[in-house]
């Protein structure tokens, strides 16, 4: 948002308009003359400029957000009441805000519920209280604080965070960029864990076919042993005897 060139607008070379100045386009807009209405809004962007610095949008173009909070001043200037008798800016302000927020909120990939949120502006509304007491402002003294379980409190933070890509550079070294994905570990397949897998079915690849048939129902399938034995035309007995005996066979396989 620090980019003095917005939309092709040269931000730092705005016009500025008196109060008097705004009342005497507003008329002419009123009559109809479109010189006066472009006048108008031109001289009036600067009132959007304030108005985004207010919001995060880090993940968003700052063309895009500038051009939401335009669409609401347009808005603002076509159904302004000159006889309410208040400030253009004090109408303005709401209804550009308005229009960044509905386009943040649209623009945004992942909608979170308005309970949520609500939940999340309490929480951040509870750390600054124990924050403003010189206090830590922990998880479980947030909670403590809202009366709630602490996982509501995680819940929720963890929904209005912003999502980051698995390819955003963390690190930048000789021009070579570290992503967040290099330093994420994969912890369901692992060396060990693989190995573990080669192994189990090197085991289960000795065992017979039936044996093999009542593991993958028994484990697979999670049926229970009377279920398995209607199945495979054998008693229960049986199949309890041959379910240990298979375990069996594949421990010693594996160790």
């Amino acid at each position: 948002m620090q980019k003095v060139v917005i939309c092709g607008v040269d931000t730092s070379g705005l016009p500025k308009l008196s109060a008097k100045e705004n009342e005497e386009l507003i008329l002419r807009i009123k009559s109809g003359d479109a010189d006066a209405r472009e006048r108008f809004i031109v001289g009036n962007m600067r009132l959007v400029l304030s108005m985004i610095k207010r919001f995060r949008t880090k993940n968003f173009c700052a063309d895009d957000v500038f051009q939401a909070g335009c669409v609401g001043l347009i808005k603002a200037l076509d159904n302004f009441d000159v006889s309410v008798g208040v400030k253009f800016s004090t109408y303005a302000v709401p209804m550009i805000i308005g229009e960044i927020k509905r386009f943040l909120r649209d623009g945004n990939s992942l909608r979170v519920p308005r309970s949520i949120r609500d939940v999340a502006y309490q929480v951040l509304k509870a750390r600054e209280v124990i924050e403003g007491r010189d206090e830590e402002a922990t998880i479980s003294r947030i909670a403590e604080e809202m009366h709630v379980a602490e996982r509501e409190v995680v819940y929720a933070l963890d929904a209005i965070s912003d999502p980051v890509s698995l390819y955003e550079p963390v690190y930048n070294k000789a021009g070579d960029a570290l992503l967040l994905m290099d330093q994420l570990a994969d912890e369901k397949n692992t060396d060990e864990i693989w190995t573990e897998h080669v192994a189990l079915s090197e085991a289960m690849s000795k065992l017979g076919e039936r044996e093999r048939k009542i593991l993958f129902l028994r484990y697979y399938e999670g049926k229970t042993q009377t279920e398995i034995s209607e199945e495979v035309g054998i008693s229960q007995a049986q199949v309890s005897r041959l379910e240990k005996t298979a375990i069996k066979n594949i421990r010693q396989n594996i160790s």
